[in-house]
């Protein structure tokens, strides 16, 4: 195209064109495997504080699901919001990773699990952003939700420049107790960190937006934190289920003894209770620090054996006290913990194995968990068992008519 100065059209002059603007993205962030239990919530609070939000999630029938208004598990206060985002039309759904193109903020909200050696995957992370990468671009702020391995954020960084890619990286955990995401999400303080300045202060911008405070770490520092916070938790369940099967072994009742030492005496107020502690996160974290200690995190590998090894104890005290042989027993609740509908390495499964080995019979119930073929009604395991195990302490059992079967609880709940 020729160009020509003012006033001397023979002259040719570069012409300064204006630089079309960038078209504005649809949405202003996009979570990845936002249909499932961390990425659910999230979208919906992101949505419900006024931000565009897109749910990119490769199973089609969850996203589904969320479409027309119902979430695929548990979380309270959950569907009434997520139908009035989608009223406001705040709330999008995709299968498709093109479309996370152009998206301000992309959020991750894969980790890194565990394999059958108890080693972290980084694996799974990877093959979700090579997915992702011949959509993604450097003026994206990408980032990590879910747990992952100690210096897995900074390896990350390296794989996408070796990659050519270089988004804002962030680690920004989440640490909310499943089935109360929607709530503590905005209740609770935000972890933040990023690669670079600009990366950490991009995500902070956007978590300000739901949590009530911020607190910026390095990307390791933050890692640590994450995992620390869960295998806390899983320790002190080591703990309560160690002093559990020391009193048990003594005859002794451990839920008498804890209720005497803890009254008026606060230093003792975080003793937990005896109970089955699993579930998709508590375990797998703590054996991501087991396995960065290269097995020498000694507390955490006790820990393991003792929550572990519960299932198999109690069988052990079942077969003491009953003739297992000739009886059927019934297992109630095979959610991992109380009123929840996950019985994603649950406990209760364990004890099944376990007593399938021992009994006449194994019959399972729960009132929420979906999916498995082999749970019965609750009135015909209790009708139909000699002897009732207590696993998951629903609330929906309390104050169970149980016809005067023998009980075993564990957890003191049904006293």
């Amino acid at each position: 195209m020729p160009y020509c100065k003012a006033g001397s059209p023979s002259e040719p002059f570069p012409l300064r064109m204006k630089k079309k603007p960038k078209p504005k993205a649809k949405y202003d962030v996009c979570v990845v495997g936002g249909a499932g239990h961390v990425g659910a919530p999230l979208s919906i609070v992101l949505a419900q504080k006024g931000l565009r939000t897109l749910i990119y999630d490769i199973s089609r029938p969850a996203l589904d699901t969320l479409a027309a208004g119902r979430l695929p598990f548990i979380e309270e206060g959950g569907e009434p919001m997520l139908r009035e985002v989608l009223a406001a039309g705040a709330l999008g759904f995709s299968a498709n990773p093109a479309d996370i193109a152009g998206i301000p903020h992309v959020i991750l909200t894969v980790g890194t699990p565990v394999d059958e050696f108890h080693n972290p995957v980084v694996r799974a992370l990877t093959d979700c952003i090579d997915a992702l990468l011949p959509h993604l671009s450097d003026d994206q702020v990408l980032i990590l939700r879910s747990t992952v391995f100690p210096g897995v954020t900074n390896f990350l960084d390296g794989y996408l420049e070796a990659r050519g890619r270089r988004p804002l990286l962030a680690f920004c955990p989440e640490r909310v107790v499943q089935g109360k995401a929607i709530k503590e999400s905005q209740s609770l303080v935000q972890m933040v960190s990023g690669t670079t300045p600009a990366a950490e202060e991009s995500a902070a911008k956007l978590f300000s937006k739901i949590a009530k405070k911020i607190v910026r770490m390095r990307p390791m520092e933050a890692e640590f934190a994450k995992l620390f916070c869960n295998a806390y938790r899983y320790v002190q369940f080591a703990v309560a289920n160690q002093f559990y099967m020391l009193a048990d072994s003594a005859g002794l009742d451990y839920a008498r003894i804890r209720e005497g030492l803890m009254e008026d005496y606060p230093r003792m107020r975080d003793l937990p209770g005896a109970g089955f502690a699993a579930g998709p996160c508590l375990f797998k974290d703590t054996l991501q620090l087991v396995a960065f200690s290269e097995n020498k995190f000694n507390l955490a590998v006790s820990a393991v054996q003792v929550n572990e090894g519960l299932p198999a104890y109690l069988t052990s005290r079942l077969r003491e006290k009953y003739p297992l042989k000739k009886m059927t027993v019934g297992l109630l609740g095979m959610a991992f913990k109380a009123d929840s509908d996950d019985a994603r390495s649950s406990l209760s499964y364990k004890l099944k194995k376990h007593l399938t080995l021992h009994a006449k019979a194994v019959l399972t119930t729960d009132p929420l968990v979906t999916g498995d073929s082999e749970l019965r009604p609750l009135a015909e395991v209790v009708r139909r068992s000699d002897l009732l195990v207590l696993c998951t302490p629903h609330s929906a059992y309390a104050g169970l008519d149980l016809k005067k079967k023998p009980v075993f609880d564990i957890w003191n709940f049904l006293k």
